[in-house]
């Protein structure tokens, strides 16, 4: 043999024939300064007889133990919620060993929302797996990356409640954590196609649906049963959770803003009057937004999620000023209680001239009132209200008209009083 080649002596006997071979063709390399064809299959056939190389590993074939690793990701899916086309983020998480799955939707997705979900989560599955596998996501990243990835300390506190910490892939390497990366696909294809959802939360009790009924209890072929079924198996090595779980909440300084409104995430929510331009905590959970001034709860409202630039006003924060009632106007006053006919009219005469309570209407009533005897004047008052007759100018002519008949019915007693005489 060449030098420089050390084989163990009992591979040198087994395969002794390919070494001799393999030498005679090293010496036709050296006369034709290539290699030969001959020489390539002995020579790669002698390989893996001699096992000397490792098979190659599939991409992305990883073996996991029961409760030892859960994967987490998040993914952004187009819907319609509500009659509107949005871009929700699909939130996952299953356990590496069962394929246990749970979805959730939120439309945004910051530590508050990550916080919620991995709560929900742990719930779902009832336990943990002290490693959960993610990307270098900023949302649980800080700085750095992969085995240097440097995670935001309250979402390892958060984490740590729970049982588990968490563990960075490298940088393109997303095979790493094939487990959650996969189910994605199948979300798209086998649960949003041909449904509609009211609102966001319509479209999370859907897909909690789906995973119960259809990720979790249909048979995977790598697993030769569902993963329902293998999840039986695997929840008696996950970590149980404590008695009592975190609270999941965002702590914000506010000040009061000359309305009585307090702004969280655009969204205005009301606090008493009496504390405008003082500063007051907001306790933003989840599903609620709780304000405190001096430690003492002033306000707790339902968390507005998918509208911006809205106000919510509790009862009582905000009271508005009512007005005395008003006392009828003088020439009102004058109108009333003498006669019916005449109270009638000025009510109907109001009803026509609705800006300034028909005050001047009523004043020119009352003049009118003045000018003219009484019984013309209700008279012409009574006939105007039959037709609906509300000019004021024409009634006048009206009620002259009456006094002009009166007189002259009176002239004409009078003079058949002297053909008498």
């Amino acid at each position: 043999m060449g030098e420089g080649l050390v084989v163990e002596e009992t591979v040198w006997l087994r395969h002794r024939s390919f070494f001799l071979q393999a030498e005679d063709g090293i010496r036709d390399l050296v006369r034709s300064r290539g290699l030969g064809d001959v020489y390539k299959r002995q020579l790669t056939r002698w390989v893996r007889q001699a096992e000397l190389r490792a098979a190659p590993q599939r991409s992305g074939e990883y073996h996991f133990a029961p409760g030892q690793e859960m994967q987490h990701d998040t993914s952004p899916h187009r819907m319609t919620i509500g009659g509107k086309i949005l871009t929700a983020q699909c939130a996952a998480l299953t356990l590496a060993y069962s394929r246990r799955l749970f979805v959730r939707y939120y439309l945004r997705f910051t530590r508050l929302e990550a916080k919620h979900f991995l709560l929900q989560a742990a719930r779902f599955m009832d336990g943990t797996c002290p490693r959960c596998v993610i990307d270098n996501t900023s949302v649980m990243v800080v700085g750095g990356a992969g085995a240097d990835a440097v995670f935001a300390p309250e979402m390892e506190a958060f984490a740590a409640t729970l049982g588990f910490e968490f563990m960075a892939h490298r940088v393109n390497d997303p095979n790493r954590k094939s487990r959650i990366e996969r189910p994605f696909f199948w979300v798209q294809t086998n649960f949003l196609p041909g449904r509609s959802f009211a609102d966001l939360e319509d479209l999370n009790a859907q897909a909690l649906r789906w995973c119960i009924e259809v990720a979790n209890a249909k048979p995977k072929r790598a697993l030769g049963q569902s993963p329902e079924a293998a999840y039986a198996l695997e929840w008696p090595a996950l970590r149980r959770l404590p008695a009592v779980l975190p609270p999941v909440y965002e702590v914000l300084d506010r000040v009061v803003d000359l309305y009585g409104f307090v702004s969280v995430d655009t969204v205005r929510y009301s606090v008493p009057e009496r504390l405008v331009g003082k500063t007051v905590t907001v306790y933003k959970h989840y599903e609620r937004v709780d304000i405190q001034h001096r430690g003492a709860v002033v306000a707790g409202h339902d968390r507005v999620i998918g509208e911006r630039e809205v106000r919510r006003t509790l009862p009582g924060h905000h009271t508005v000023p009512q007005r005395a009632p008003r006392e009828p106007a003088l020439a009102e006053q004058l109108l009333r209680g003498e006669h019916e006919v005449l109270q009638r009219y000025a009510s109907a005469l109001k009803l026509h001239h609705p800006h300034g309570r028909g005050v001047r209407a009523l004043h020119r009533l009352v003049q009118i009132k003045r000018s003219y005897p009484i019984e013309p004047f209700l008279a012409a008052v009574e006939q105007a209200l039959k037709f609906g007759l509300f000019d004021l100018t024409r009634l006048e002519h009206l009620v002259l008209r009456h006094v002009a008949g009166d007189f002259f019915a009176l002239g004409g007693d009078e003079g058949n009083d002297d053909d008498d005489a």
